[in-house]
């Protein structure tokens, strides 16, 4: 079966899909679903020895229309802006309207961290938050009996 594409003829595969995800899912342990595109905005993560620091791009953004909820091992990162034309001379005085209005979110496993001490701080459309590392036992020793 051959799908037509802007650059020519290519072989339809059922499995790129698939295969993407997949990629995607296992590329970053810390990150669910990597990129998905426009419902989500942009974070860069660092290892920072002892704890994790994420910083999120949310430009335009009120500190209200944030929210950080975390349930069970997963961190989300919601935002939702409202534009400003909605209820209002939609068709009035706009010659054109671009920017993005909606609700954006992303989702963190955070099982290896600590999530009580978890910190979020919002300025100049940067959301960076602090993720202490849970700290790792070193497996005790011991001597098995032979029966």
């Amino acid at each position: 079966m051959l799908r037509r594409r802007n650059n020519g003829l290519s072989v339809y595969d059922p499995f790129r899909d698939l295969d993407r995800f997949e990629r995607n899912f296992f590329a970053d342990p810390f990150d669910f679903f990597g990129d998905s595109g426009a419902a989500d905005f942009k974070a860069d993560i660092t290892d920072e020895g002892d704890h994790y620091m994420v910083q999120a791009d949310l430009p335009g953004f009120a500190k209200d229309d944030i929210h950080i909820d975390i349930n069970g091992n997963t961190l989300t990162l919601s935002a939702e802006r409202h534009s400003e034309h909605e209820d209002k001379d939609k068709h009035g005085k706009y010659i054109r309207c671009e920017r993005s209005y909606g609700s954006y979110s992303r989702s963190f496993d955070i099982s290896n961290i600590n999530a009580d001490d978890i910190k979020a701080k919002y300025k100049n459309g940067v959301l960076t938050l602090t993720l202490p590392k849970k700290e790792l036992k070193a497996p005790e020793g011991k001597r098995l009996e032979i029966e």
